[in-house]
């Protein structure tokens, strides 16, 4: 009988005070520690519901809206949005909060897609997932279909019968010019 639990008893949320130190030559944070420390919640929430070590598959949608600045107070909120049978989609939301104004700004939200593994890296299958609001259904929906956008892209670009000629005059809609070699098929 498969095991389920809740969203809510795997969520997890961390702040951390921003330094000069975690900052571009811009002034402004580096995007690549944010994504270290929600590489970091992301394997925290997933372990947390899987009880087992999970490794990283892949991250979808990662789009930084506003920057976030030194001394800025950032938060991470992380859920379970979606479980598979050996992968979970971790949804994660990235905001600032200047300490002085009280000002909270988000920053970023994105997905990652973990995968419970034992102790010889196998992967293995992880407890079903109990949604109960409106929020936890629409999130587990998107999930899906992100899946599925993902699944059609691969088959329509990477089919052996793929060809670019197909897509030319849709592509002079946008700022590229297509010279491609004389014998190019």
């Amino acid at each position: 009988m498969m095991n389920y639990k809740t969203v809510d008893s795997s969520r997890i949320s961390i702040s951390e005070l921003m330094q000069p130190s975690h900052s571009n030559f811009g002034g402004k944070i580096h995007g690549g520690y944010i994504l270290s420390l929600m590489d970091q919640i992301a394997f925290a929430c997933a372990s947390k519901h899987s009880k087992t070590y999970c490794v990283t598959a892949s991250v979808d949608t990662v789009d930084f809206l506003n920057p976030i600045e030194i001394g800025e107070l950032v938060t991470m909120k992380a859920s379970i949005n979606f479980v598979g049978r050996t992968s979970m989609v971790v949804g994660i939301r990235v905001e600032s909060e200047n300490i002085t104004t009280g000002e909270v700004k988000h920053c970023n939200s994105s997905y990652f897609t973990m995968v419970a593994k034992d102790d010889k890296g196998n992967s293995i299958e992880v407890p079903g997932l109990i949604i109960n609001d409106e929020v936890e259904v629409k999130r587990f929906l998107k999930a899906i279909k992100r899946t599925e956008t993902k699944h059609s892209r691969k088959v329509e670009f990477d089919s052996k019968d793929f060809s670019h000629t197909n897509y030319l005059e849709e592509l002079k809609q946008y700022r590229v010019k297509v010279v491609l070699p004389k014998n190019y098929n």
